[in-house]
């Protein structure tokens, strides 16, 4: 006998698949606490009145999914958010990243872009931007839009002030934005060596030979069989030698042996061997 949870699971599992076969974007492997919260939010935006009603009109009704993408992914992102990681970064990756004449970056779901253009200040900072060529990458387009504009209500600045002094900044943080009619707009020197593009962690393959990879804050959202997968796809994409950055609460699992503690604390770790 099935209980309500295991048919309300059911019924998860069913919208799920309904979503990847119809568009292609696949959340089968994402925690199911996190797709059942997800999914009673578009419930309420799309006024359906249960998850099969739900199914249906995102089968039917490619405007509405366009309309909910957002609020099934993971749209989380802060200016300097974590000072006391890109402090460490500072100190303890960068003088490493010096050693090369180029440099291949990406962040790997980077949502509206705020840590992007925060990893920008801190290499033009250390005269590193100009051999850098970032890769920002997410599941969602209209977030990508957003990034891709590096417009932001003006308190995304203000409120990020303190902590980009806390992360070291030696600059003025002024000078990294402009501001107009209640908005604030990333400095085009910023913009120049960044490439966005559509990405699904879940299905997609890495792009090979980076020095360091972002994914801050979004694996925590995953399944432990998508998080594994994910994990070994970076290993594939990371040169050896080089850093994967995880968010506070995430870690490389003991048993992948592709990489080692760098900054434990941080969630800095690197890929065994060096280039």
């Amino acid at each position: 006998m099935f209980s309500d949870q295991h048919i309300e699971e059911l019924e998860i599992r069913l919208v799920l698949e309904a979503i990847h076969a119809r568009y292609g974007y696949d959340f089968r492997g994402y925690a199911l606490e996190s797709m059942r919260r997800r999914l009673h939010v578009a419930l309420t935006k799309s006024r359906s009145a249960h998850l099969g009603e739900l199914q249906h009109r995102l089968l039917t009704e490619p405007a509405l999914f366009s309309e909910l993408l957002d609020d099934l992914t993971v749209q989380v992102s802060a200016m300097f958010r974590d000072p006391g990681f890109y402090l460490a970064f500072r100190r303890e990756v960068v003088p490493i990243l010096r050693t090369y004449p180029e440099l291949k970056i990406w962040h790997a779901g980077c949502a509206s872009g705020e840590e992007v253009y925060t990893t920008a200040i801190l290499l033009a900072e250390e005269d590193l931007y100009e051999r850098a060529q970032l890769y920002a990458t997410d599941v969602s387009t209209t977030a990508l839009t957003r990034a891709r504009e590096g417009i932001y209500d003006t308190n995304v600045f203000e409120s990020s002030r303190q902590g980009y002094v806390d992360a070291g900044g030696v600059g003025r943080f002024d000078d990294y934005y402009s501001t107009a009619y209640g908005k604030s707009v990333v400095r085009e020197g910023l913009k120049k060596n960044v490439v966005f593009f559509q990405h699904d962690l879940a299905s997609d393959y890495a792009f090979g030979e980076m020095h360091v990879i972002f994914c801050r804050n979004v694996l925590i959202y995953f399944g432990d069989p998508l998080r594994a997968k994910v994990f070994h796809t970076f290993a594939g994409g990371l040169r050896r030698g080089g850093f994967i950055c995880l968010g506070q609460t995430e870690r490389i699992p003991t048993s992948l042996d592709a990489f080692t503690e760098f900054c434990p604390k941080q969630r800095i770790y690197r890929h065994r061997g060096v280039s």
